[in-house]
């Protein structure tokens, strides 16, 4: 087969909706890496200022710009492949060109490798091997399920077994009804964000059915790049039709008629399971013109990015698609009125699509009835570190924390004690001591000055070193900001400094108040949740671990 020349590749994706990233992908995949001659083609044939092209291009972590490029292993270094010898893992590859990337989305299966389009996954050089996304463990608890009720049925990924299990009935019950009676089944069921902010998912649909301007467009937010979630990977491995069904019910809740699922880059083989989802409900006649014979049209791209953790924020997800530097948005205006191109937009997490379309099956009562109390729904964590049974489970709304830790996840390994956990992955801190005694939801945990967010929760045994874990996050935190605010850019660097020792006050009282007046700060100024987040570590460090962060200031001095 011929190899396609830069002007081949252009012609082929340059009148594609959202073209850059695809364009970008295709010389990345065919030379390995992005020349200077492959940049200025692309900037001629797409129109763009080459200098912002070439910033936008080194922004992101796996466009490489020289040889060996993608075919050199990238070694997982996030912090439950931190605690499982990761470093060990690139110094054992180092002679075959491999660098640390951040979290991958593997902390149930560590330690990740990516090499091309492949991802190798094991503790050791000579253990590593392709392995599938692990199924979730039957729920241990007994509880009703949403989005992982039918998900362990044989052949679930393909369109057939998706609709012995009542995939597409939610669609076709809606499409017998308006639009705004789906939207407003959505708002009463209590549906909310499952991607971290916890927006009601029924008003975001309205406000975009409401707003003035066309073509109206849903995202897909599967650009899950927070330390310690993997839930949305095992969603679109194992369920990828449910997540198109919500998305084709979002366009048909608010008048949209084109679609984007913005995947990250570290799940390749997950591309590869969507493209085939996404052709098989287009060949189906669930997605195209006429869907269900109605003056309805809605087409779905898949788009990948390229690692950037900010991207998981959605202003910053929206320029990215529109081939711009992914730098968050100033708000207002909201996507709802200003989004993809500066038109009404719907962002959903891929759970929060999911749920939807289980929602529109069985109805607003059932999701109602599946929380504990007076809670809606089920919420799906990621529970990975020191336990002894990781991996995603769906809780109902509102169940002790506890439960989750010791009687459904086996608690902390043999002779060993759960020491603390963070929330949220990283970006709700820590929780130890009293905090523990929490339940899953948002009024609970934010009681104790945490949040619950998009569900990743990473667990730390008493060997663990609170300090050094703090100090792993915050470097997460200051690897990835992008640079846009200066609150973000110097604080998270100046709060690594701290944690590691080698800048700051030496005295323990100068030290807790500059520390606290730096967080003051970013949470106060930062243009975008990764500054307001990235203080509740050491906030959460000083309140649980003040032995621990005395005798780290001491061996400073």
């Amino acid at each position: 087969m011929n190899t396609p020349s830069n002007q081949e590749l252009i012609a082929r994706w340059k009148d594609e909706e959202a073209p850059l990233l695809p364009l970008l992908h295709a010389f990345h995949d065919r030379d390995g890496y992005l020349s200077d001659e492959t940049l200025r083609d692309v900037a001629q044939g797409l129109r763009l200022s080459l200098a912002d092209l070439y910033g936008t291009v080194t922004f992101y972590h796996h466009f490489s710009r020289f040889p060996p490029g993608q075919a050199a292993p990238r070694v997982c270094d996030g912090p439950v492949c931190s605690l499982r010898g990761a470093h060990d893992l690139i110094e054992a590859l180092r002679k075959d060109g491999a660098t640390a990337m951040p979290c991958a989305g593997r902390c149930d299966e560590p330690i990740p490798v990516l090499e091309g389009d492949k991802v190798f996954v094991g503790l050791t050089h000579d253990s590593l091997n392709v392995k599938p996304s692990p199924l979730p463990p039957k729920n241990p608890g007994g509880t009703e399920e949403c989005v992982f009720a039918s998900i362990r049925e044989p052949g679930r990924s393909t369109l057939d077994g998706y609709r012995k299990t009542g995939g597409y009935e939610g669609l076709e019950r809606a499409l017998k009804s308006k639009p705004e009676e789906l939207v407003q089944l959505i708002t009463d069921s209590g549906l909310a964000g499952r991607g971290g902010a916890g927006f009601p998912t029924g008003r975001k649909w309205k406000a975009v059915a409401d707003a003035p301007g066309t073509p109206k467009t849903i995202v897909c937010n599967a650009d899950e790049g927070e330390p310690g979630c993997f839930k949305d990977r095992v969603l679109m491995d194992h369920d990828p039709h449910a997540v198109i069904e919500g998305m084709i019910l979002a366009a048909y809740g608010t008048g949209a008629t084109r679609g984007f699922l913005y995947l990250r880059y570290e799940y390749p083989e997950t591309e590869k399971i969507l493209e085939k989802a996404t052709e098989e409900a287009k060949s189906a006649g669930f997605l195209g013109e006429k869907i269900g014979g109605k003056d309805f049209t809605f087409h779905l791209s898949v788009r990948r990015g390229a690692g950037a953790y900010i991207c998981g924020e959605e202003t910053s997800l929206l320029n990215s698609l529109e081939g711009k530097h992914p730098f968050p948005r100033n708000r207002p205006p909201f996507p709802v009125t200003h989004g993809y191109e500066d038109l009404p937009t719907v962002v959903n997490n891929v759970e929060t699509l999911a749920s939807a379309a289980a929602i529109a099956r069985k109805g607003a009562d059932w999701y109602q009835g599946l929380g504990m109390g007076e809670h809606a729904g089920t919420k799906l964590i990621s529970l990975s570190g020191d336990i002894r049974r990781p991996g995603n489970y769906e809780v109902p709304i509102g169940l002790p924390l506890q439960t989750l830790l010791e009687d459904w996840a086996g608690g902390a390994p043999e002779g060993r004690t759960i020491q603390a956990v963070t929330m949220a992955g990283l970006s709700g801190g820590f929780l130890a001591k009293d905090g523990l005694g929490v339940t899953l939801d948002e009024p609970s945990i934010r009681s104790k000055s945490s949040f619950l967010g998009a569900g990743g929760i990473i667990v730390y045994d008493d060997r663990r070193d609170m300090v050094e874990a703090a100090q792993v996050a915050m470097q997460f935190f200051a690897h990835e900001s992008c640079g846009k605010c200066f609150p973000c850019r110097i604080g998270t660097q100046r709060l690594t400094e701290r944690l590691r020792g080698d800048a700051g006050p030496r005295e323990l009282e100068a030290w807790r108040t500059e520390v606290a007046d730096l967080g003051r700060t970013m949470k106060s100024l930062s243009a975008c949740g990764l500054g307001i987040a990235a203080p509740l570590i050491t906030e959460s460090l000083v309140r649980y671990f003040p032995e621990q962060v005395a005798r780290h200031v001491a061996a400073a001095q």
